[in-house]
């Protein structure tokens, strides 16, 4: 097996360019103002980084407001039917801030997920086009088969670490704000 590592710094100050360049991929060049990086492991343990230019850098943000506040994750988005069937599978672990939102485009009925292969107990937030959240399923059980459900239909689930509802005081009624909310 061969391993490469690489190293990214990021200075932020007015002005400062960024370049990357990485063998096999297209290198990148703007200003550090124009790119957020994420880093993420896949489900061999490999650092993926993901430089996404600022236009889409509302997509790795998601806010919820609520009677605490608003709080911010860094959020990926899964959007596709691979994308959320492999979900937070094989993560061992996530920072307190960081999640991942299943869009399914417009609300769905039936909406329901596993802990297969999923080593991080979650809070799974159930979020309705409008970004109202319905349902949160608390401290979900790793690796369980049971299925968790919504009640109705959603367009979102936001999975994040367990305890993070309870301790942000995030309830149903709060809502989501993130680009691809429609409504209020």
């Amino acid at each position: 097996m061969t391993t490469r590592s690489f190293a990214i710094a990021l200075s932020v100050s007015l002005g400062l360019s960024l370049s990357l360049a990485l063998p096999g991929a297209t290198a990148l060049a703007g200003t550090a103002s124009t790119f957020v990086a994420t880093a993420v492991a896949d489900a061999h343990r490999t650092p993926i980084v993901r430089l996404v230019q600022a236009d889409a850098a509302d997509e790795a943000i998601a806010i919820i407001a609520s009677s605490g506040g608003e709080h911010r994750f860094s959020i990926e988005v899964a959007d596709t039917p691979d994308e959320r069937a492999q979900g937070l599978m094989f993560r061992e672990t996530m920072a307190a801030d960081v999640g991942m939102l299943f869009d399914y485009g417009t609300d769905q009925t039936g909406v329901a997920f596993w802990m297969k292969n999923t080593p991080l107990p979650l809070d799974m937030i159930f979020i309705r086009a409008d970004g109202t959240i319905t349902q949160i399923a608390v401290d979900t059980t790793p690796y369980s088969l049971e299925p968790i459900a919504s009640r109705e239909p959603v367009r979102f689930v936001l999975e994040v670490n367990a305890g993070i509802t309870a301790k942000l005081g995030i309830t149903p009624g709060d809502r989501l704000r993130h680009p691809r909310v429609t409504g209020p």
